[in-house]
């Protein structure tokens, strides 16, 4: 394990140090790794042995601040993470790559924006388009390059994203099979979800639908 304040450069991706990180989940191992091209730190939480033929458990997890920090009920993010750091101190092994992607890479001050949109009656997708966003604007690049420094070529993929593994597969990861992250579904976040099923086509098994729920997010 890498420790104290040196960094070292390997095939594009600075790893900057490592760390013993005991959390409620059980005892991780916490990489900071530094992006040149968009100058953010993005971070990496390794538990257990990688170097077996077996497929590690991983969750590529973009940032959400509102519901990682704050317990907002707009989305499921809080819980992807909590059930995701679960499930792989339950399988002892595995990584989970904490992504400086915020609402879906637009960044809080615009995610922000995009719920004052929704609550006038966009869906999460079209307030993204009316601030001049793709619906999506996330891209996996430094998350395989991570994945590869630290020796990781095929994974079992926790996430309901088809965006996800096929870009994953394309960088240079084999998905070997994705795990869904099944959350609690509540007229705060009904609507958002079902944008995400709808018109992101994420995998996600909803209640049926009679539109009477506003939705907030």
């Amino acid at each position: 394990m890498q420790t104290g304040g040196q960094s070292v450069t390997k095939n594009g991706v600075e790893h900057l140090v490592a760390a013993r990180l005991p959390t409620r989940y059980g005892l991780f191992e916490i990489h900071l790794y530094f992006n040149n091209l968009d100058t953010k730190d993005y971070i990496a939480l390794v538990m257990g042995d990688l170097e077996t033929e077996e497929p590690v458990l991983v969750r590529v997890h973009s940032e959400c601040l509102t519901g990682e920090v704050f317990g907002s009920a707009r989305c499921d993010c809080g819980e992807q993470l909590a059930r995701s750091l679960q499930m792989i101190s339950d399988a002892g092994r595995g990584v989970l790559l904490y992504m400086r992607q915020e609402g879906r890479g637009i960044g809080l001050a615009d995610k922000l924006r995009a719920y004052n949109l929704q609550d006038q009656g966009l869906d999460t997708v079209d307030a993204n388009l009316a601030l001049g966003h793709q619906a999506d604007d996330r891209h996996y690049d430094f998350a395989a390059l991570m994945l590869k420094d630290l020796g990781v070529a095929r994974i079992s993929l926790l996430t309901n994203n088809p965006n996800k593994v096929e870009e994953l597969q394309t960088l240079g990861i084999q998905v070997v099979e994705r795990l869904p992250l099944v959350g609690e579904v509540t007229p705060e976040n009904e609507r958002y979800l079902l944008a995400k099923a709808e018109r992101l086509k994420h995998f996600l098994d909803l209640p049926e639908h009679d539109g009477s729920q506003n939705g907030a997010s």
